[in-house]
């Protein structure tokens, strides 16, 4: 290894896993031209890595905020493109780190291009799910499953409930980081954890209302009311809560359905939506192996499947819906458009709207390896999951952002604004580590943001 030759990470080799670095090299020739890589483990034992290839300033330095990648796994200025172009050794694989007290650890390396390629420096990253001083405690009260992380301090702090609940088993990754930002965040599992059932045939909506009152008895939750955040198929139990369930004061639809999908749900003993069914015969192969499965959901708008439709022009507290644009699972955005207008039939404003162009289904907290394909739990095999890396990147960049700014927004009752119904405040947003502008138009009523809407730039 060149000893001469350093590679950094600022402001910080210790982040936590949604904070940008900037990555420098320095002490190499003027003008040399090196392979930048970067690798890791999964929580599945899956080695994800990325290269790109950099030519050095006059200086003998590279920066990845300035510099471009002349070729690799990412073209172009990319600051933190060799952490979301990670690509797995194995195919169809999506990046696992579900477990909060393991960090998600990188190893960057600066090689040559010339010969054999020989190591000239390196330095390892680690980047925590779970911040200083947050508390994890594992719950099994009643019949629920599931950790509570609560940040440091007195509090009181915003409360929100996590459903990452389809697929079985405990993500606790979006959970502790949401916690680490400020908010007491409850995880549940719906099956496939601990105690519970490896499979279920029906969901009941009597599980969310013990988790969201648990939540609410908790010391250190400064609100009566909570938030949801919510992603595929848990989209539709968050709008469910939302809509049947007392305490739902904001809810983050991310990807998910307008209607009740894959499983009956009942309430109270009875069923309150059948299930909006799939037809794998719609499942449309492709010959680089994964299928497409948008075109297998029935139309929840058909007459038939009306009943599957969940009532949201019914619920008191706030939504923020996104979706994207390149969603291959199903049709998030026609989803979200259908919800958006039915809310403005019923004379509703309770709501916010974010879409994002080249972005895919799986829209989770930044700077994790984009997933183009995996195994999807209905269809049993690998699909596509839609969108290009860095629109899918540099979406969740904005996205995460909004989702804390929502939250606190509804959710903290010390949170006012001065300003009038009429005034309306116009800003732009640019995502940092990408071209993807969006411009947002907030109109402000009390506490209440009444809608949002975006375009690419």
């Amino acid at each position: 290894m060149a000893s001469q030759v350093r590679l950094r990470l600022l402001p910080s080799a210790r982040c936590l896993f949604d904070e940008h670095v900037q990555v420098k090299v320095t002490g190499l020739r003027s003008r040399q031209v090196v392979t930048m890589k970067a690798r890791s483990t999964d929580d599945k034992g899956v080695v994800f890595s990325s290269s790109a290839t950099y030519r050095a300033d006059g200086r003998g330095e590279v920066d990845l905020e300035r510099d471009p990648s002349l070729s690799g796994t990412y073209n172009g200025v990319e600051p933190m493109g060799l952490l979301w172009s990670m690509r797995p050794d194995t195919l169809h694989k999506k990046f696992q780190k579900t477990r909060s007290l393991n960090p998600h650890v990188v190893k960057f390396s600066v090689h040559e291009v010339e010969g054999e390629g020989r190591t000239l420096a390196e330095v390892t990253n680690e980047r925590l799910l779970i911040g200083d001083g947050v508390t994890r405690l594992p719950m099994q009260v009643g019949n629920i499953r599931g950790v509570l992380f609560t940040p440091p301090g007195q509090g009181p702090f915003p409360a929100v409930v996590d459903l990452y609940t389809f697929g079985g088993g405990l993500s606790e990754k979006r959970a502790s980081l949401l916690a680490s930002r400020g908010f007491v965040v409850l995880t549940v599992a719906l099956y496939g954890h601990d105690d519970m059932p490896k499979n279920i045939k029906e969901v009941h909506l009597d599980y969310f209302e013990e988790a969201i009152q648990l939540l609410r008895k908790q010391d250190k939750v400064g609100n009566k009311g909570v938030g949801i955040i919510s992603i595929s198929k848990s989209g539709d139990l968050a709008l469910s809560a939302a809509s049947y369930l007392p305490g739902v004061d904001a809810t983050v639809w991310i990807n998910g359905c307008s209607a009740n999908t894959a499983l009956p749900l009942y309430y109270k003993k009875r069923q309150i939506h059948p299930p909006l069914m799939f037809d794998l015969s719609r499942v449309i192969p492709t010959e680089s192996g994964p299928s497409i499965a948008k075109y297998g959901v029935d139309n929840p708008l058909a007459e038939e499947n009306r009943a599957t439709l969940i009532p949201i022009e019914k619920a008191k507290g706030h939504f923020l819906f996104v979706a994207s644009e390149d969603d291959l699972n199903w049709d998030s955005k026609a989803y979200m458009d259908e919800m958006v207008e039915r809310l403005k039939r019923h004379g509703k404003e309770n709501f916010e709207s974010v879409c994002y162009p080249g972005a895919g289904h799986y829209l989770e907290p930044p700077y994790g390896p984009y997933c183009p394909s995996s195994i999807h739990v209905v269809v049993g095999k690998p699909v596509m999951w839609g969108g290009e890396p860095r629109s899918h990147a540099a979406a969740e960049v904005h996205m995460w952002k909004k989702i804390q700014e929502f939250f606190r927004s509804h959710l903290n009752v010390e949170f006012s604004v001065t300003k009038t119904p009429s005034e309306k405040d116009e800003s732009d947003f640019m995502c940092p580590d990408s071209g993807l502008k969006t411009r947002v138009w907030v109109h402000l009523k009390h506490t209440q943001v009444l809608q949002h809407s975006s375009v690419s730039g």
